[in-house]
C-alpha cells in the first residue's frame, strides 16, 4: 500500500493498529522526494538521516506503549523556522551558512508530539513574495503546472504536501503566506488568530530567537484535509513558555455549530478595490451553493461588514511600514517620491509608498483605526459565524522573476493590475487578526486548483475549521496533481 498521500489522521490510526511502521512511512516519503522533487523543488534542506533516526525512535516509543498526537508521522518545516543544525537563510545569500543551535518553539512542539521531520521547504527571498524562489535554493514550481508559481511564502510547504512529501507542514502568514500557496496548490491551510501560536524561532537570520509578539504575522498548519489542520493546530497552539506560557494555557472554545445547516455565512465575491477573476468567482459560488444546499443561512450583503476599502488601506499601511522597519531602504529617495504624489492619489500604490515613510505617530493612528475595525468584526460575528471570500483574485500565475516586484503586474481575466494589489483579500483577515482557513474549491477551466478562505471570529478558530470539514464532505477536498 502507498501511504504518502493519505491524511495524517489515517496514518496515525494505521500506526496505532500496527499496520505500518514509522520507518516504513519515512522511507516511502524519502523515496518519493528523491524520485519526484527534482521537477518541483519543494524540499530545499533535506534531513533524511535524522528523519530515519527519529522514525526508529518513534517505533521504539510505540512499542513501549507511548501514543502521542503525531508519533511517527513524517512532516516538513518551512525553511524560515530554526531547526538546530540546519541552515536558516530565508533565501538570503549572505546568510547561507547560518545554523541556529536551537529549534524554534513550533519545531520543538512537533518533535514533542512525535513527528518525524523530513527537512525544510523552500521560501522566497526574505519571505517577501507571492512566489517561491531565491538564489540559494532556486525556484519551486506548482505541482499542477511547473511553469506557474506554488505561491509564497510557504510555497515549498504547499507544493510538498500536494506531492505527498510528508503528511503535514508548518508555515507562516503575514500576507497570505499560508492561504495563497494552499489556494494555488489545492491543499488546506489555517491562519490562526493573531497570537494563538508562539512564533519564537521563526526569525530572519542572524537575529536571536526572542519571545516577541509579532504584528500581523502568525505561524500555522498546512495539511491535505481539514481534520488534519485541526490536529496540527492543537499541537501548535499556545503561548511561548518563556513569557505568557508561564501563566496561561490555551482553551479554544468549541466550534459554534456541528451541522452545516446551523451556520450563518456571509459570502463575498467582489472587493471594492480589485476585480475577482472568473475562475475564483466560480470557486466562491461553488462553496456558496454547497452551503445553501446544506441548509446554511447564506447572505451576500451585510451592513455589519467593516469597510473593505478602508481595511485594505490599513492593512497595507501596517504591512509595509513593518516590512520597512525590518528591512530598511533608502529614505531620501522614498521621501522624494512620496512628496511627488498628488494629495488626491488614493491608489494602493500610493498607499504603499506613503507607508514606507510612516512615522511612529502615523503607525499609532493606523493601529487605532484597526481597533475600530476589530470592534466592528465583533459586532459582525454576533450575527454571522463565518465569511467566505477569495484568497487572491486568480489561480496560480506564471513565474515572474522580474527584479522589481513593484513593477510586476497581475493578469485578471486579460486586464493588468499592480502585482501587490492581489493582497487585499489576504488583508481582510490579517489586518484585524482573525482566523482564516483555506480550502480547495474546485478547478479552473485550465485545470488549476482554486481555493477560498473561511474567516471566523477571533480566537474561535475551531469554527472555520469545522466549517471547512463539513464543506470537504460537500464539495470534495484535496486531489493529487495529475
Amino acid at each position: 500500500m502507498e501511504w504518502s498521500l493519505k491524511p495524517a489522521e489515517e496514518l496515525a490510526a494505521a500506526l496505532r493498529a500496527g499496520a505500518v511502521s514509522s520507518v516504513e512511512l519515512t522511507d516511502e516519503a524519502i523515496d518519493r522526494i528523491e524520485r519526484e522533487d527534482k521537477a518541483v523543488n519543494a524540499i530545499c534542506v533535506p534531513d533524511f538521516d535524522r528523519a530515519r533516526a527519529a522514525a526508529r525512535a518513534a517505533d521504539r516509543a510505540r512499542a513501549r506503549g507511548e501514543d502521542r498526537p503525531l508519533l511517527g508521522i513524517p512532516v516538513t518545516v518551512k525553511e524560515s523556522y530554526d531547526v538546530a543544525g540546519l541552515p536558516t537563510t530565508w533565501g538570503m545569500p549572505q546568510h547561507r551558512e547560518f545554523r541556529p543551535a536551537e529549534d524554534a518553539v513550533q519545531v520543538s512542539r512537533l518533535k514533542a508530539a512525535g513527528a518525524v521531520v523530513l527537512g525544510k521547504t523552500n521560501v522566497p527571498l526574505g519571505l517577501q513574495d507571492i512566489q517561491t524562489f531565491n538564489e540559494i535554493y532556486g525556484t519551486t514550481g506548482n505541482p499542477w503546472d511547473h511553469d506557474r508559481t506554488a505561491g509564497g511564502s510557504s510555497g515549498g510547504s504547499a507544493a510538498a504536501l500536494a506531492c505527498g512529501f510528508g503528511a503535514l507542514s508548518i508555515g507562516s502568514d503575514l500576507a497570505g503566506s499560508l492561504r495563497t500557496p494552499a489556494h494555488f496548490c489545492g491543499i488546506y491551510a489555517h491562519k490562526p488568530t493573531l497570537g494563538l501560536a508562539a512564533p519564537r524561532g521563526m526569525v530572519a537570520p542572524p537575529g536571536p530567537a526572542l519571545p516577541v509578539d509579532l504584528d500581523l504575522a502568525v505561524v500555522g498548519p498546512m495539511a491535505r484535509t481539514a481534520r488534519d489542520l485541526a490536529l496540527l493546530l492543537d499541537v501548535m497552539a499556545g503561548p511561548d513558555p518563556l513569557t505568557a506560557g508561564k501563566a496561561h494555557q490555551v482553551a479554544l472554545p468549541p466550534a459554534r455549530h456541528e451541522r452545516l445547516s446551523d451556520f450563518r455565512v456571509l459570502v463575498l465575491d467582489e472587493h471594492p478595490l480589485l476585480p475577482t477573476g472568473a475562475a475564483v468567482r466560480a470557486g466562491v459560488h461553488r462553496v456558496a451553493a454547497a452551503l445553501t444546499g446544506g441548509g446554511a443561512r447564506v447572505e451576500w450583503h451585510s451592513g455589519l461588514l467593516p469597510d473593505l476599502a478602508e481595511a485594505a488601506t490599513l492593512y497595507i499601511q501596517l504591512l509595509i511600514s513593518g516590512a520597512v522597519a525590518r528591512f530598511p531602504i533608502d529614505d531620501e529617495q522614498l521621501r522624494a517620491r512620496v512628496a511627488g504624489l498628488s494629495e488626491d492619489d488614493r491608489s494602493l500604490d500610493a498607499v504603499r509608498l506613503r507607508a514606507m515613510v510612516f512615522s511612529h505617530h502615523d503607525w499609532l493612528a493606523a493601529n487605532h483605526r484597526r481597533e475600530l475595525h476589530r470592534h466592528g468584526w465583533r459586532q459582525f460575528f454576533a450575527e454571522f459565524d463565518a465569511v467566505v471570500c477569495p484568497i487572491t483574485p486568480t489561480p496560480a500565475f506564471p513565474h515572474d522573476h522580474s527584479p522589481n516586484p513593484m513593477e510586476r503586474r497581475i493578469d485578471i481575466d486579460g486586464a493588468g493590475y499592480p502585482y501587490f494589489d492581489q493582497l487585499v483579500w489576504a488583508g481582510v483577515a490579517t489586518m484585524p487578526g482573525l482566523p482564516a482557513t483555506a480550502i480547495p474549491a474546485g478547478r479552473s477551466p485550465e485545470g488549476l486548483p482554486v481555493g477560498v478562505q473561511l474567516i471566523g471570529p477571533m480566537f474561535e478558530d475551531r469554527t472555520p475549521l469545522r466549517l471547512a470539514e463539513l464543506l470537504e464532505h460537500e464539495i470534495g477536498g484535496f486531489q493529487a496533481p495529475r
